[in-house]
C-alpha cells in the first residue's frame, strides 16, 4: 500500500474569545485527517508573540506535533532565543524560520534575512529542531532577480533547513520550474507546495498583491463570473484547486501544506475530493 502523502495545516493565532474556541473546533476537525504536523504563524515584529505562544500550548494539549513560526523582525536575538527555549521546553520538535516584516512606523529596527535566524537555530540549539523555510516559486516580491532569490534560498538550505514551504500559487508550472532549478544547483532540500483553497475574492486579490502571489488573468477574471461566497463561486474554487493539487502529486511533491485561514470546511472538501 502507498504511503498517504503527508499532510500539514496552518493557523494563526485567534484575537478573540470567540475566535479561540473557533480555531479548537477547526482543529479537531482536521486533526482527524492525520496531519503530519500543523503550523501557527508569528505577526510582523513578534506582534502575537503571545497569541502564538498560547495557540501553540493548546495544541501541543490537543496531541498535535506543532510547527510554530519564527522570524526576527524586529526582536533582539536574545528575544529570539528565549522564545526558542520555551518552544523546546514544550516539546517542540519543529520551527518555521522566516525572514519577518517589522510594522510599520517601527524603522529599520532589526531586520534580518531567513538565513541568520536558521543559524541562530543551530548554533542556539544544535539538531533539536526540525527547521522549515519558505520558498517563492513566483520570486520573493524584495528579490532583486529570480537568480538572486534562488541563491537567497539555497544559502537557507546550506545554513541548514530540513525542508520548505511555498507560498502560494495557482500555477503549478511555478512550482516544478523553481524545484528543476533548485535541483540544478545540487540543493536536495523537500519543498513542500503551499495551497490556498479559494472561498473569497476579494480577500484573495488583496492578499496576493501584498505578498506577491501571482492570481493568473484567466482565473481572477472566471471569479467575476460568480456571485462572491455562493455555492458556484466555492466550486468553482474547489475544481481550480483540486485540479492544481493533483497535478503537483502527480509530479512528485513530497506534501501538501494548506493554509487554512482557521476554517475547516474548504480544506475538508479539498481532501475530500482528493481521498484524504
Amino acid at each position: 500500500m502507498a504511503t498517504p502523502l503527508p499532510l500539514s495545516f496552518e493557523f494563526f493565532p485567534p484575537k478573540t474569545p470567540a475566535g479561540v474556541r473557533k480555531l479548537a473546533a477547526v482543529r479537531d476537525r482536521l486533526a482527524a485527517r492525520g496531519p503530519e504536523y500543523v503550523s501557527v504563524t508569528y505577526g510582523a515584529g513578534g506582534s502575537t508573540r503571545e497569541g502564538t505562544l498560547s495557540t501553540v500550548e493548546s495544541m501541543v494539549a490537543a496531541g498535535l506535533d506543532v510547527a510554530p513560526h519564527l522570524s526576527m523582525g524586529s526582536d533582539a536575538p536574545d528575544t529570539v532565543r528565549t522564545l526558542i527555549d520555551r518552544y523546546r521546553d514544550l516539546g517542540i520538535r519543529r520551527i518555521v524560520a522566516l525572514r519577518g516584516d517589522i510594522p510599520s512606523g517601527m524603522g529599520t529596527g532589526r531586520l534580518h534575512y531567513a538565513v541568520e535566524l536558521v543559524r541562530l537555530l543551530r548554533e542556539h540549539a544544535g539538531n533539536h529542531f526540525h527547521i522549515e523555510v519558505a520558498a517563492y516559486p513566483e520570486i520573493h516580491p524584495d528579490a532583486p532577480s529570480a537568480d538572486a532569490d534562488l541563491r537567497f534560498f539555497a544559502e537557507k538550505c546550506a545554513a541548514g533547513a530540513d525542508s520548505a514551504l511555498t507560498q502560494y500559487f495557482y500555477n503549478a508550472d511555478a512550482y516544478f520550474d523553481f524545484c528543476d532549478r533548485v535541483s540544478a544547483l545540487g540543493v536536495t532540500t523537500p519543498i513542500i507546495p503551499g495551497i490556498m483553497p479559494i472561498t473569497n475574492s476579494t480577500g484573495l486579490r488583496r492578499f496576493s498583491r501584498a505578498c506577491g502571489a501571482e492570481l493568473p488573468r484567466w482565473l481572477d477574471r472566471r471569479l467575476d463570473s460568480y456571485e462572491e461566497g455562493s455555492p458556484d463561486f466555492l466550486a468553482f474554487g474547489l475544481d481550480v484547486v483540486t485540479a492544481l493539487c493533483e497535478r503537483l502529486i502527480a509530479g512528485g511533491a513530497p506534501g501538501l501544506h494548506l493554509y487554512t485561514m482557521n476554517q475547516a470546511e474548504a480544506p475538508e472538501a479539498l481532501l475530500n475530493r482528493l481521498g484524504r
